[in-house]
C-alpha cells in the first residue's frame, strides 16, 4: 500500500476521532476535523505505513493514526496563531475558541487510545509517547516564537519542533505492528530524519509563496532565508534592502530569485539529499517486512519539491533527482 492508497482511509481515521461522544457532540471540532486535508503531512497516515513496513496488521494501527491526527491539528491550530499565518483558524474563530479546540483536540488524542484495543502495556508506551510529543513540541513552539537567530539555533529547533511529531508517529506504528525493539527504536531514528526533511522542504515552499509567507514578514531563521542573510555573497546587501518592502510584488519576486543565485536553494537541497542518504542507509539496515511503505515515503516528499524548483528557475540538483525515482 503506498502513500496515495494511505490517504483513502483517512476517513476511516477521522471516523475514530468522531467515535468520541465528546467529539460528536461539539459542531466546532467537528468542523476542523471533517475538511482537514494534510497532502503535505501525511502525520495522520505514518502509523500504518510504518505498521505495514513491519509487517503488522495495517487495521491495527488506526488509532495510532487517529490519536497523531487530534495532535497534528492541535499542533497547527496554535502554530498558526504563534506564526500570524493569515490561513489560520483563529482569524475565523477568533483567538480564545480556537486556543480551547486546540486544547480539545490534544485531549482527544489521549482518549483515543485510552478507548483503543490494544494491549495494555502497548497502552501505557502509546500513551508516555504522545505526552512526550506534546511537551516537547510546547518546548519548541516556545523556542520558536522568540525567533532564535543564527544556524545553530535553526537546528536546534528542528529538532525540537519538527521531528517529535513525524518520529512518534512511526514509533507508535512499529509499535502497534508488534516489531522488535531493535525495528521499533531504528524506524524512530528514521522519523526524526523524515521529521528534519519535511521541514527543510516547508521552509523552501514558504520562502517561494506569492503572497509573502510570514516567515518573510516576521523575519524568521528559515534556512533560505537566514542562508541569504547571513552567508557571504554578491547579493547579500540588495537582499537585505528588500526585507522590508517584501509585501510589494516586484521585491518578494527580485528576493526569492536572490535565494536562487545565491546559493541558499542549492544549500536547503545540499541538506534534504543528506538526510535522504542517512534515512535510506538506516532503512536498509532494518529487517523490514515490506520497507517499501516506508522508503516510498523519501520519494513521495521529492516530487513536489522538484516541481517547486522547476517552477522557480532554479537549478534541480542531480542528486535530488536522483532521490525522486530511488
Amino acid at each position: 500500500m503506498n502513500i496515495e492508497s494511505h490517504m483513502d482511509t483517512e476517513s476511516t481515521i477521522k471516523a475514530c476521532v468522531l467515535a468520541l461522544p465528546e467529539v460528536a457532540a461539539w459542531p466546532e471540532m467537528v468542523s476542523v476535523l471533517e475538511p482537514a486535508k494534510r497532502t503535505l503531512h501525511p502525520g495522520w497516515h505514518l502509523p500504518l505505513l510504518a505498521c505495514q513496513a513491519v509487517g503488522g496488521d495495517v487495521s491495527q494501527a488506526i488509532p495510532g493514526g487517529a490519536a497523531i491526527a487530534c495532535l497534528e491539528i492541535s499542533i497547527i491550530l496554535v502554530d498558526d496563531m504563534l506564526d500570524e499565518d493569515p490561513r489560520g483558524e483563529h482569524l475565523r474563530r477568533g483567538s480564545g475558541p480556537t486556543a480551547n479546540l486546540a486544547l480539545a483536540f490534544q485531549s482527544a488524542a489521549f482518549r483515543v487510545v485510552e478507548q483503543a484495543v490494544v494491549d495494555a502495556d502497548q497502552r501505557v508506551t502509546i500513551t508516555a509517547s504522545l505526552a512526550w510529543l506534546a511537551l516537547a513540541t510546547a518546548f519548541a513552539q516556545h523556542w520558536d516564537v522568540q525567533n532564535l537567530r543564527g544556524e545553530e539555533n535553526y537546528w536546534k529547533v528542528v529538532r525540537a519542533k519538527s521531528t517529535p511529531l513525524h518520529s512518534t508517529a512511526i514509533y507508535i506504528g512499529a509499535l502497534l505492528g508488534n516489531a522488535s525493539a531493535q525495528v521499533v527504536a531504528g524506524l524512530r531514528d528514521f522519523g526524526v530524519l523524515f521529521g528534519e526533511i519535511i521541514q527543510i522542504r516547508d521552509d523552501l515552499f514558504d520562502a517561494f509563496q506569492t503572497p509573502a509567507n510570514p516567515d518573510w514578514r516576521q523575519g524568521r531563521n528559515s534556512l533560505p532565508l537566514l542562508y541569504a542573510r547571513t552567508a557571504d555573497h554578491p547579493d547579500r546587501a540588495r537582499f537585505m534592502d528588500l526585507l522590508p518592502q517584501i509585501n510589494d510584488p516586484q521585491a518578494l519576486q527580485a528576493a526569492q530569485q536572490i535565494l536562487i543565485h545565491c546559493g541558499a536553494v542549492s544549500y536547503c537541497t545540499y541538506h534534504l539529499v543528506k538526510r535522504h542518504r542517512e534515512a535510506r542507509q538506516l532503512l536498509e539496515g532494518l529487517p523490514l517486512a515490506d520497507p517499501a511503505s516506508v522508503t516510498d515515503l523519501l520519494v513521495w516528499q521529492t516530487q513536489p519539491l522538484i516541481e517547486l524548483l522547476q517552477t522557480s528557475g532554479a537549478e534541480v540538483p542531480v542528486d535530488l533527482l536522483t532521490e525522486a525515482v530511488a
